[in-house]
């Protein structure tokens, strides 16, 4: 048995722009998600990182078949489902599962909890009637949820513990690979721990594989066996967890990392924060060359401006997409420096207080 359950090769996702009055003429394409290649490994959590727009949760719901793929491949447990229809993917939808960002926008309003966790039992005809409702009191238990809870609607549970019922909706059908699309980010940071721990004991119990999509770098560092860092529609960078942290190698990872903020002010006020200039450039029109050479502060005069670098493993499974990541981390070149404050000179005084008037 083959150690990757998830594999993607040179995955493509392009969303067409139409123009015209009946918006019938073809424009250009927002590249969404671009040249992709990665692999899930069975019971890992591959978490995938970057900031709004990148692509990351698009690659997610392409790995399940909920968007079309452009192009490039995708084989889950060693069958290419890239091209797969809708009766051919149904065998499928069972041991793949999904767990939304907004736990309230995820559950319908209309039905009762007991409902929204059976339903995917009797869909796939997993389970009857009487021992849906015994696996659907299990599960909630499992999640931390009381015993009532069947029976309510979800505007009667807070957002954490709406999460939870979103959790069991994904586990009611015994899934392989679970693709987790920031189930945090919208959770108070309290919260955020429980679930994220509540999502690791359920890993181990179940023998789950996740792929956790997150901008929180802490909280996909807590989680996470490998993480991807995506800009733009790329992989720019792919490494073990703790490795990405200590020894980040691609420029966009370490302008990244120079953001976390560290619950230490000595640490804080010594390390150097690389602020990046100007905006995210457009993904329907991306920039030649590197991606990430419009704002890259190791950027250089040569090759990043004209050819595209590919991903490639520099030592052992830390691989980065950027022509000079042996010289950044042997410090042969260097960030360039951020550009001094302007003097705009002393603050004007302060105007003079109201003479009163005299008796």
């Amino acid at each position: 048995m083959s150690d990757a359950l998830v594999e993607v090769e040179d995955l493509r996702v392009w969303f067409p722009i139409k123009s015209g009055v009946v918006l019938d003429r073809h424009v250009g394409d927002v590249k969404a998600v671009d040249g992709v290649s990665l692999t899930v490994r069975r019971g890992e959590t591959l978490g995938l990182v970057g900031e709004s727009g990148c692509g990351k949760s698009t690659i997610g719901r392409t790995l399940l078949r909920l968007y079309e793929p452009t192009g490039g491949r995708i084989v889950f447990d060693g069958q290419e489902i890239t091209k797969l229809g809708e009766a051919e993917l149904r065998p499928l939808r069972s041991r793949m599962q999904m767990i939304f960002q907004d736990p309230f926008a995820s559950l319908n309003p209309r039905h009762s909890i007991g409902r929204i966790v059976g339903e995917p039992m009797r869909v796939h005809g997993i389970t009857g009637r009487a021992s849906t409702d015994t696996r659907v009191r299990e599960l909630l238990d499992r999640v931390g949820l009381p015993s009532d809870a069947a029976t309510r609607y979800p505007h009667e549970f807070s957002g954490g513990q709406r999460q939870r019922i979103g959790i069991a909706r994904a586990l009611a059908v015994n899934p392989d690979f679970v693709v987790c699309d920031e189930p945090v980010s919208a959770l108070d940071v309290s919260i955020q721990a429980q679930i994220v721990n509540l999502l690791e004991a359920l890993q181990e119990d179940f023998r789950l594989t996740y792929l956790f999509i997150a901008h929180d770098l802490a909280v996909v560092r807590h989680i996470s066996t490998r993480i991807a860092v995506m800009y733009l529609g790329s992989l720019v960078e792919l490494s073990p967890a703790d490795e990405l942290y200590t020894s980040p190698l691609h420029p966009y990872t370490i302008s990244l990392l120079s953001a976390v903020p560290i619950p230490d002010p000595t640490v804080e006020r010594q390390r150097e924060a690389i602020l990046l200039s100007g905006d995210v450039p457009s993904p329907a029109n991306p920039p030649s060359g590197c991606r990430f050479h419009t704002r890259c502060p190791y950027v250089q005069p040569t090759r990043c401006r004209d050819e595209v670098p590919t991903l490639r493993f520099l030592d052992g499974e830390h691989a980065a997409a950027c022509h000079w990541a042996e010289q950044i981390r042997t410090g042969q070149i260097q960030a360039a420096e951020p550009p001094p404050a302007v003097d705009v000179g002393p603050p004007p005084p302060e105007p003079a207080p109201p003479v009163p008037p005299p008796d």
